[in-house]
C-alpha cells in the first residue's frame, strides 16, 4: 500500500523529474509497486571493514530507506574499477521509474556520474544494457526519482564508471508493469 502512495503522492505532485511517470502510461497503472521488493541483487563486490561490517547487494532493496551505511541497510563494494549493482526483477517489466536514495552520513559525490541501466542481458553483468540516465548527483541521505518511459527488462543496474570507486546504494526502488 505504501508503494501505491508514492505513486499517487509523485503524481498528484507533478514533481518535475517524475514527469513521464504523470503520463497517460502511469496514471493507467496507479497500482504500481516496488518491484524491487521481490528481486535478487547482487554486486561486483562486498565491503567487509576491519570492524566486520559487510554491505550485502540485497540490503538496497530492503524497503528500508535508512541511508546511514553503518546501520545495515545500505548496499557498499570495495574500491574497485568500474564497481556494480543490478536487481534481478525475476521477468520483464515496462520500468516508468526508478527512486535511488544515497547514503546520508557521509560521501554523496560518491554516486556521481553513475548510470542506470535496463534490459535483459548479463552481457558485462548487465552494464552494456542500455542506459536510462546519468546520475549527476544525490545529496547526503536524500531520494531522488529518475524516469525511464517504460524501457523494458528484467536487470537493472547501477554502474559507476572509473578507477578506484567504491559504489553505496541505500535504497533503490523500482516501479513498473510486467511484460506479458
Amino acid at each position: 500500500m505504501m508503494s501505491m502512495v508514492l505513486v499517487l503522492f509523485v503524481c498528484v505532485l507533478g514533481i518535475s523529474e517524475a514527469d513521464e511517470c504523470c503520463s497517460t502510461t502511469c496514471k493507467k497503472h496507479k497500482s504500481l509497486e516496488n518491484i524491487a521488493l521481490q528481486g535478487r541483487a547482487t554486486q561486483s563486490s562486498r565491503l567487509l571493514n576491519k570492524d566486520g561490517f559487510l554491505a550485502s547487494a540485497m540490503n538496497a532493496i530492503d524497503g528500508n530507506l535508512e541511508s546511514n551505511v553503518y546501520l545495515g541497510s545500505c548496499s557498499h563494494t570495495d574500491p574497485e574499477t568500474n564497481p556494480w549493482w543490478r536487481v534481478d526483477l525475476l521477468r520483464s517489466y515496462a520500468i516508468s521509474f526508478i527512486l535511488i536514495t544515497n547514503r546520508g552520513e557521509c560521501c554523496a559525490e560518491r554516486l556521481d556520474g553513475a548510470e542506470i541501466h535496463i534490459g535483459d542481458s548479463l552481457e558485462n553483468n548487465g552494464n552494456n544494457n542500455p542506459r536510462c540516465t546519468t546520475i549527476s548527483s544525490i545529496p547526503l541521505g536524500a531520494t531522488y526519482t529518475f524516469p525511464c518511459s517504460g524501457m523494458v527488462g528484467r536487470y537493472v543496474n547501477i554502474f559507476l564508471p572509473g578507477e578506484n570507486k567504491m559504489l553505496s546504494l541505500c535504497e533503490v526502488q523500482v516501479y513498473g508493469y510486467p511484460v506479458y
